[in-house]
């Protein structure tokens, strides 16, 4: 073989991996932009439903924008024991897709998680009869911010993020404890705690979920169908962390109603 044989050879492999690494490239930028697609549609349709729910809710407020008065459904709500299944019908559409979501379709996955998006924001149109208007929207776009640069990182930093999983999990377990054993106790104090470090814990989970992702989908060897999947499942999972990092920085920072 001569050598301009053997140089056209190295030549077109060197060539062939370019190729590849350019569509693999491509790919991970088009998955990752199906989950925040995914994700922003979910945050989009929550926002929705809880403005439009707590329209119907609230009959009154006074002129300094105090909620002075509730509708028929607003009481329903917020004030009588359907307010427990309101509250808790989030956990259970989170119980139902973590088993159901091996067996859905990435259609139904996709129609899961919308609907669910549409019940958490149900749960959260009473923040409207709390907080005000204002600082709602001001915490927001806080939260949107922070979360966007948390998850800037995890998708180039270089550093595995992997070591830190584990303990944000265990962070996220102690968490949940905590904030059903203080719906019985009402502490104010505990209350600030799980706000503080609720905070910390879903801004780590922001990095190591969008690391995680990026991962899956280059060292995983997925067709369509399952990639689809995937995203699916991500933007549920930075789907919540983007709403309970809103939560937690509302509780510490949003002007509450007087």
């Amino acid at each position: 073989m001569s050598d301009f044989d053997r140089n056209a050879q190295v030549w077109g492999a060197g060539r062939a991996q370019q190729t590849s690494a350019v569509e693999m490239d491509q790919g991970l930028r088009s998955f990752m932009l199906g989950v925040y697609n995914n994700m922003s549609i979910g945050l989009a349709i929550t926002g929705l439903m809880a403005i439009g729910i707590s329209m119907l809710a609230i009959a009154g407020y006074s002129p300094s924008g105090k909620v002075t008065a509730l509708t028929p459904l607003g009481q329903a709500l917020y004030l009588s024991p359907l307010k427990w299944v309101v509250m808790l019908a989030p956990l259970a559409f989170i119980f139902f897709f973590s088993f159901k979501a091996e067996s859905m379709s990435s259609s139904t996955a996709r129609a899961m998680f919308f609907a669910f998006a549409a019940v958490m924001g149900i749960s959260l149109s009473s923040i409207f009869v709390v907080f005000t208007g204002e600082s709602i929207a001001k915490v927001f776009f806080i939260t949107a911010a922070s979360f966007a640069g948390l998850s800037l990182f995890g998708y180039t930093t270089k550093k595995s993020l992997s070591g830190i999983g584990s303990f944000l999990i265990m962070g996220l377990i102690g968490l949940v404890i905590a904030s059903v054993v203080n719906i019985f106790l009402a502490s104010s104090a505990l209350s600030f705690a799980i706000s503080v470090i609720g905070v910390l814990v879903f801004a780590g989970l922001t990095a190591w979920d969008t690391q995680r992702l990026k991962e899956m989908y280059l060292y995983s060897d997925l067709d369509s169908e399952s990639a689809a999947k995937l995203s699916v499942n991500g933007a549920l999972s930075l789907y919540l962390n983007f709403v309970n990092m809103f939560q937690m920085l509302l509780s510490l920072f949003g002007s509450r109603q007087e």
